[in-house]
């Protein structure tokens, strides 16, 4: 047998064991009042259900309910009491029926409680406050604002200068560029039209005169690394009360490197290295207002480093480069310096120098070749480095150079002219000789020389003939006489006489002539001049003389 609840209803049917039981009906809820100010008013939830022999649970924001010393729920759990409501009750409530395996929710009731304006407290967003004044700078931009609690949002009214009229309605005020006419009392009143509350809010602002940028002076305009100490001193022209100075963004922490003077106005560096270039700035404060300095950096001296000569051919620094022969060279000469490094090339066995990082041989020869010094100097601290390297010119050294030839084509040169200048000399010496002979003996065998064979044919047919010595004298148109000698004579080669030389004439080996007997009443050429390229006139006047072939 089946023991049911009174509300179970059953049939039986053919089969004695088929049970039907009814649905649950769907609960409501009735709410005393949906709206309640908070730790004023109580509210009451009824739970209102059709059905018997159900349990009734409450749920708020779709979790039980968790009850606390302010709920009270009835026996039968269909009413619920809150009092007095406070701001965390606000939420949507529902109540559910639970039956045999069977469970109904009703639809949510929002309870609103309304609260609020709390208490609160003026904030700036820029100044110092001091008890329940606050100092802002003159030419600053201050925004006062109001945090409060409040539902629903309350209403703001600004007063300032005890004004009566509301200067603002906002949450937040700003007022930029404050002046002196700002300073005052400032008054916020919060209220809320539901709750019937008010909150109001008080600030005393104090304007503090704008304090000037200062700026920092150093004692020397171009320190040198290891030299004397440096000071850095902040001047302004207000009376400040703290001055704190800054390394690179950080505040400057003292040590036997960096000291501060009494107050903090200068900043001594001692043993100034590279290091120290900064960027210092200087800080002052008067009250709640400050001003900090522009940065300095300084600009510190050192080097040259060590120098170091590099060539495009090779990575990094060389002491030996190799090149070709009519081939380009650069070199470059680096060193770590401040200011910058000048430069001076030199080479060895030359008193050229050349000024430059680069130094560019547009075509290598064999006088480039040596050891080449860069000196890299630094005139703010006056000291000065050099590095040297070994150039080799790779090539065939029959090479000349221009100026090899050049210096071999003079040279010729001026043996051809002092070889004509002897020539000339001792042909009129000859000539002289000759004529005083042939006043003693009148006896001349010679004969006319054509036109062919004259060496004037062309160039002096009007002048008159030359005379020479070693020619007897003409006589109508017959051949030279010779005259063999009794004894052996005395051999001597005579060089040929042509007309004109060829315009592309070269010097060639002279062909020997005949061998002749000298005529004892023809004068000889002196034994020193047999090879002679010149002949001796018979007469030395200069206006018979015409051209002389070698």
């Amino acid at each position: 047998m089946w023991s049911l609840p009174a509300a179970a209803q059953f049939t039986t049917n053919a089969n004695p064991l088929t049970i039907t039981q009814e649905l649950l009906s769907r609960p409501t809820i009735l709410i005393s009042q949906a709206v309640a100010i908070e730790q004023r008013e109580e509210v009451t939830l009824y739970c209102d259900t059709k059905d018997a022999n159900v349990t009734i649970r409450w749920f708020s924001k779709d979790l039980p309910v968790v009850f606390h010393e302010r709920m009270l729920l009835s026996t039968d759990g269909k009413t619920l009491t809150i009092q007095p409501v406070q701001r965390e009750d606000s939420a949507p409530y529902k109540c559910q029926t639970r039956g045999f395996h069977q469970a109904q929710s009703s639809d949510p009731v929002l309870l609103t409680v309304n609260y609020g304006p709390d208490p609160f407290e003026i904030k700036v967003d820029s100044g110092v406050s001091s008890g329940g004044v606050v100092e802002v700078t003159e030419g600053s931009t201050v925004t006062f604002s109001v945090e409060t609690q409040s539902h629903p949002p309350p209403d703001y009214s600004w007063f300032f200068h005890n004004n009566s009229t509301p200067s603002s309605t906002k949450r937040t005020v700003t007022i930029q560029a404050v002046s002196m006419e700002h300073e005052g009392m400032y008054r916020c009143l919060v209220s809320n039209s539901a709750t019937h509350l008010l909150r109001l809010g008080a600030l005393q602002v104090r304007v503090l005169e704008m304090l000037p940028k200062p700026h920092i002076v150093s004692s020397s305009l171009t320190p040198v690394e290891n030299a004397s100490s440096v000071t850095l001193t902040c001047q302004t022209s207000r009376k400040v009360t703290a001055v704190l100075w800054f390394l690179r963004g950080q505040a400057l922490r003292p040590s036997e490197h960096l000291m501060l003077s009494a107050g903090n106005r200068s900043l001594v560096i001692h043993g100034l290295q590279r290091d120290d270039m900064g960027p210092y700035e200087c800080e002052v404060w008067s009250g709640g207002s400050q001003a900090r300095s522009e940065p300095l950096t300084l600009t510190i001296g050192y080097g040259p480093d060590r120098v170091d000569i590099t060539s495009r051919a090779a990575s990094g620094a060389v002491g030996t480069i190799q090149a070709e022969l009519n081939s380009s060279l650069t070199l470059q000469c680096q060193a770590e310096s401040q200011p910058g490094a000048k430069f001076h090339w030199t080479l060895e066995h030359s008193t050229a120098v050349y000024v430059g990082e680069q130094l560019i041989i547009e075509a290598l020869t064999w006088e480039y070749e040596g050891i080449y010094n860069c000196t890299a100097s630094n005139p703010v601290t006056h000291l000065a480095r050099s590095a040297s390297v070994l150039v080799r010119v790779a090539g065939p050294r029959s090479s000349l150079s221009a100026r090899v030839i050049a210096g071999i084509t003079l040279g010729i040169l001026t043996l051809i002219t002092l070889s004509t200048g002897l020539g000339y000399f001792l042909c009129n010496r000859n000539a002289r000789r000759f004529s005083s002979k042939k006043a003693e003996d009148p006896i001349q065998e010679g004969a006319t020389p054509t036109s062919a064979e004259g060496p004037c044919a062309v160039s002096c047919s009007n002048w008159p003939r030359p005379m020479y010595a070693n020619l007897p004298e003409p006589e109508g148109q017959v051949g030279v006489k010779k005259v063999l000698p009794p004894e052996p004579p005395e051999q001597f080669y005579e060089k040929d006489l042509p007309s004109a030389p060829p315009r592309n004439y070269s010097h060639s080996p002279r062909k020997p002539l005949p061998k002749v007997s000298v005529d004892p009443s023809v004068p000889t050429l002196p034994k020193g001049n047999i090879e002679s390229n010149y002949e001796v006139l018979v007469s030395p006047e200069h206006s018979i003389y015409c051209q002389i072939i070698p």
